[in-house]
């Protein structure tokens, strides 16, 4: 792997499976669309609509049925039902809270997600992490979200860094296709286990001791 870059001007991080727990209610909600559908859902199904917005899920899973047309449809079902899921509250993942402020003690963070502002807000304020977030940006407040690397280009402009010199976090693929093609440096938490992302750094948690001692050394006197 290539070594954490120890003085980035910005840490960019995904929301949705990467700092709150977030996957579960997703997965419930696809589970029942799918289920619908007369199919079921395991990891080969869990893949096709993981990191994607309501809308790209929604083209994903017409596709899957069979139902040409009825993306849009099937993407408000799927918005419904997490909202739903989402309003019982959801967790920050183990670390996720610790890790982004050893980050934001030295350098400026921001969010990039896929999901509309409404769940993103929802799932920042449940797991408590919605103050430790000067800024964030959702899928619907760009013209173009993820994989397009529209987002993270905006988050870094925002944070007045630029990408190639930025650290993203990522879990699905979908995201680290948007973070590569805006030019950052990758660490990937895959959501899905077993699943092989493409990246600069990976690690399978966010408590990985190699990562808590890099976002701890952060700071204007590191080097690199």
């Amino acid at each position: 792997m290539t070594p954490l870059p120890l003085a980035p001007q910005a840490v960019v991080f995904d929301c949705d499976g990467l700092l709150v727990d977030t996957e579960v209610c997703w997965t419930r909600a696809e589970t029942r669309i799918f289920a619908a559908h007369g199919h079921g859902f395991g990891p080969e199904q869990k893949a096709l609509v993981i990191g994607r917005t309501p809308a790209g899920a929604g083209a994903a899973m017409a596709d899957y049925f069979g139902r040409p047309g009825a993306g849009d449809e099937l993407a408000a079902e799927l918005f419904a039902l997490v909202r739903r899921e989402l309003a019982q509250g959801a967790d920050a993942l183990p670390g996720a809270v610790e890790l982004v402020k050893a980050c934001a003690r030295s350098v400026p963070v921001a969010v990039a997600s896929n999901s509309p502002r409404e769940l993103l807000d929802t799932a920042l304020r449940s797991a408590g992490l919605a103050d430790l977030f000067p800024v964030s940006f959702a899928a619907d407040e760009v013209e173009r979200a993820k994989p397009d690397p529209e987002l993270y280009r905006t988050a870094c402009a925002a944070l007045d860094a630029l990408p190639a010199r930025s650290v993203a976090f990522e879990d699905s693929a979908t995201g680290v296709t948007s973070a590569r093609r805006a030019g950052l440096y990758v660490v990937t938490v895959p959501s899905l286990p077993g699943a092989e992302l493409d990246h600069d750094w990976s690690a399978s948690a966010l408590t990985d001791p190699a990562l808590v001692a890099w976002a701890e050394g952060l700071g204007p006197g590191a080097h690199g």
